[in-house]
């Protein structure tokens, strides 16, 4: 049987390159694995003060969703050399009410992909160290920045060949570390 996977893009730009790694990954995945894209633009920004005995709808839907799922792939850009604001809400809304978190002990994965050459490697390391606090269970290798993300698609928006050998690398390390702690 496979495992639930969220797949959350820290890009909400509906054509972000992110996003479209992440579909690649959906298609590529072992079948040991059914990946589903979560999404997180409609997340309020995390305030204790409207979390309490009715939490936003929005709240309530990524938690259950999250909550379903036995592992998470992050896919996200780099913003100014860190985490895109939409994904470090959704992680803190993930991790609240205290003691209620919905990532602790789920085996993760962190893709960042830039236009640049350094492919994303600040925000990487960034929300590496949130998953770090979360207990998170992170593939460690084979790290994952994907530079030059404009260059993994061609002139039809497919996936070049080079690009998608590095995605199904990376998804199968990912599986393998699922399967393991299965």
């Amino acid at each position: 049987m496979s495992k639930s996977i969220a797949v959350i893009v820290g890009s909400l730009r509906k054509d972000s390159y992110n996003r479209k790694l992440a579909k690649v990954l959906q298609e590529i995945a072992p079948a040991s694995l059914s990946l589903k894209i979560i999404e997180i633009g409609d997340l309020p920004l995390y305030n204790e003060d409207i979390d309490g005995d009715n939490p936003p709808a929005a709240y309530t839907r990524f938690r259950q969703e999250m909550a379903a799922c036995q592992g998470a792939i992050f896919v996200s850009p780099e913003y100014n050399r860190s985490v895109p604001a939409a994904l470090k809400n959704a992680l803190d809304v993930g991790s609240r009410p205290y003691g209620k978190s919905i990532w602790s002990k789920k085996p993760a994965v962190v893709i960042t992909a830039s236009p640049g050459a350094i492919g994303g490697f600040g925000a990487n390391h960034h929300i590496r160290q949130s998953l770090v606090f979360l207990d998170m269970i992170t593939l460690q290798q084979p790290e994952a920045y994907f530079g030059g993300v404009a260059n993994a698609f061609d002139e039809n928006g497919n996936i070049v060949p080079k690009s998608k050998e590095f995605l199904q690398l990376i998804i199968n390390a990912y599986a393998d570390l699922v399967n393991k702690l299965a």
